[in-house]
């Protein structure tokens, strides 16, 4: 899509699907941290009405997961009949403040932590994780009933009041894991092809469409590089973002990259916190991470937008609308990416910083995030996340 003539304005609202959001500013989705055994919680709800208040046209949940073995951990947030009631809170909150409020929604596959969860990490071929932890290759069955339980994942959204609906195929969870050349090395009909490595995710995003009907948004976080060496790889990405389109169910693609099983920095950029997450490890495994922590927590050069050279080749090639993610602070990248025809930006960091910004900017008063990419703020996801240095900003409590 070429450059458009006249840059939106970043403020002015604008269509997602079947929404008009407020703004083209989405917090995207970032572990809360505070679902305590899987609960909604006072400080989640109180986290999303924060982002809200603070001018975001939309706040991503993150991370609900379709089922219990796919769940990150034991107190990752499980879409079930007990968790609506509270998530309805949390949307019902995140209306008041004039934002909308996203679910995003997935299965943790060979991410997921089979110890706390008491039940087996799935994968497309099974194996071992990097860290050494076992994993069971999903069967076809496997396949077919983890589908279902996005079809009824998606329902109970709806009914918790959310207004668009993220599926994550991204970061190596089940669905991406499926799309890797290096995870999956099955020999049926989801192994092999690019085609029959998004069977699976095609078949989930369709299912998620239908259940969540024509009033809600429907959108997918889609890996554009695992970060890997043998994993996906932009070329293979893009023919998977071309057959998400042919099926004409999606409102958006967000973009992003990087394994939360292998290379995590890959989709952060900058310092590597390893003190920090250390510090954050039980005694027994504190040691080998001493000893392997560098090898899973590369450090990566920070720069503005990152991920926009990979993004900028995806968003030539599709109609679908883009929503660029990866390290964006400043307004004047923002209003960049809107002028190359994104159609919305994504921040997390920076509003963890700074859950305001979006007011600010709109308001004149600050043209760029105080955050500063240190990543400390990722350890914080044992204890909820936040920014470690936000007494550091003038006037903050």
């Amino acid at each position: 899509m070429p450059r458009t003539d006249t840059v939106p304005d970043v403020f002015a609202p604008a269509a997602l699907g079947p929404l008009t959001l407020r703004n083209r500013i989405i917090k995207a989705a970032t572990f809360e941290g505070v679902m305590p055994g899987g609960a909604v919680s006072d400080e989640l709800v109180a986290f999303h009405r924060s982002v809200a208040a603070g001018g975001a046209a939309m706040s991503t949940v993150a991370y609900l997961a379709v089922s219990p073995e796919g769940r990150t951990d034991r107190h990752c947030l499980l879409l079930s009949e007990e968790t609506v009631p509270g998530l309805r809170r949390l949307t019902d909150a995140v209306h008041a403040e004039g934002a909308a409020a996203a679910a995003q929604i997935g299965h943790a596959g060979p991410v997921a932590n089979a110890r706390s969860n008491r039940a087996p990490a799935l994968s497309p071929s099974g194996g071992l994780t990097p860290m050494g932890s076992r994993l069971r290759a999903v069967d076809v069955a496997g396949i077919e009933r983890i589908t279902e339980d996005y079809r009824r994942a998606a329902a109970l959204a709806v009914r918790a009041g959310f207004d668009s609906i993220e599926v994550h195929v991204g970061h190596n969870y089940l669905l991406s894991a499926f799309l890797s050349p290096k995870l999956n090395r099955r020999d049926d009909q989801f192994g092999g092809s690019v085609e029959n490595r998004a069977r699976f995710a095609r078949a989930v995003l369709r299912t998620v469409r239908d259940a969540a009907g024509s009033g809600v948004a429907v959108t997918a976080k889609l890996n554009m590089a695992d970060g890997v060496d043998g994993g996906l790889w932009v070329d293979e990405s893009l023919e998977v973002a071309a057959l998400f389109e042919q099926d004409g169910v999606l409102d958006a693609l967000e973009l992003t990259g990087g394994s939360s099983l292998a290379n995590p920095m890959y989709l952060f950029r900058g310092e590597a916190p390893l003190r920090e997450f250390g510090a954050t490890l039980p005694p027994a495994v504190r040691l080998g991470f001493r000893a392997l922590g560098r090898r899973f927590l590369r450090a990566y050069p920070f720069e503005e937008a990152f991920f926009l050279p990979y993004a900028r080749q995806f968003q030539r090639a599709l109609r679908t609308p883009i929503i660029l993610l990866g390290g964006i602070t400043e307004r004047s990248t923002i209003e960049a990416a809107l002028g190359e025809g994104f159609a919305f930006v994504a921040m997390a960091r920076a509003l963890l910083r700074e859950p305001d910004l979006p007011n600010r900017m709109r308001e004149g008063t600050s043209s760029a995030s105080l955050c500063i990419h240190c990543n400390k703020c990722m350890p914080t996801i044992y204890s909820g996340t936040r920014c470690v240095l936000v007494g550091d900003r003038p006037g903050s409590a």
